[in-house]
């Protein structure tokens, strides 16, 4: 592997609602061997924030999987269930700092909003001024007023985003009482220290809520790559919801070479058959993030063209 003398920090954060599948297999191998092609550090961190989605069971076989295909972590595993003070910690300086207001408003009330690009409904302002009278706080929102956000994407290119537009003033949290995603992982890519996020483009319409998010509590941006997304011939991204096949441990080999065809490193041959390890140890020489396609989504769900 080749080393840098950057303290590159890494990371791979699923979601346990269910076993790894094609396109997330895609989204560790690519994050992985990024870090550790730069002499970094992978670590690994379970998003369990939504706690009724996710299961132990789940995230159990995601830990055995990732195993199977020789991917281990750095250091401990974080879960986020286990972080509420770190989120509230961040939630009442934004209160302190007026960033944030007061919610009442139903997810009916919304119904007709506009959506945004992620499906989200982008909130029209309703309580931005303060709650209507006899209406008590749902959720706790940030005000983005006229937040434009832009970045360079090291797959995707330059993003430019108009937050009101696009996003309106985001949840960060929910009238259930559980965090939002968005403060939850802003807040842990900075407790680790991460220097850069390599995921899924399916993420890319949320990083520029998590950028301006980063500037109004003072933490530090990291590096992104977004990598593309794997669909099935529907053209749907592979998921649960999909019925995207559970990623089969007992034939890493076959999925590993899937995935390093899919992210245009054409590994040869020879490699058929082989083990992960031996996988692996040839993509550590080999990989090349500049021969990722640059491109949002790309068919693909598992099978290697390799003979």
């Amino acid at each position: 592997m080749k080393t840098s003398i950057s303290a590159y920090r890494g990371r791979f954060a699923p979601s346990p609602t269910g076993p790894l599948h094609f396109g997330s297999l895609v989204a560790a191998v690519g994050s992985y061997l990024e870090a550790k092609t730069r002499g970094g550090s992978w670590f690994l961190r379970m998003e369990d924030v939504d706690a009724p989605r996710c299961s132990a069971a789940a995230a159990a076989e995601i830990l055995r999987q990732l195993e199977a295909c020789g991917l281990h972590w750095d250091g401990e595993i974080v879960w986020q269930s286990r972080r509420s003070p770190a989120y509230t910690d961040a939630l009442e300086r934004l209160k302190a700092s007026g960033r944030v207001f007061a919610c009442a408003c139903s997810r009916r009330e919304l119904a007709d909003s506009a959506i945004a690009p992620d499906g989200a409904a982008i909130y029209p302002g309703n309580c931005r001024d303060g709650l209507p009278p006899g209406r008590t706080a749902r959720a706790w929102r940030l005000r983005v007023d006229t937040a434009r956000v832009d970045f360079d994407d090291a797959i995707q290119g330059r993003i430019v985003s108009d937050l009101a537009r696009e996003a309106g003033d985001f949840i960060l949290l929910r009238s259930d009482g559980l965090f939002a995603y968005q403060l939850a992982v802003v807040v842990d890519d900075a407790d680790a220290g991460i220097t850069h996020v390599v995921r899924g483009a399916d993420l890319l319409a949320s990083t520029p809520r998590q950028v301006f998010l980063q500037e109004c509590l003072g933490l530090p941006r990291p590096a992104y790559a977004h990598l593309p997304v794997a669909v099935n011939a529907a053209g749907e991204k592979l998921s649960k919801q999909t019925r995207a096949v559970a990623l089969d441990v007992s034939r890493p080999g076959p999925a590993l070479l899937a995935a390093l065809e899919f992210l245009g490193q054409q590994p040869p041959r020879e490699l058929v058959g082989a083990g992960p390890q031996l996988i692996l140890d040839w993509a550590g020489r080999n990989w090349r993030l500049e021969r990722v396609p640059r491109r949002r989504t790309l068919a693909g769900e598992g099978e290697t063209d390799l003979k």
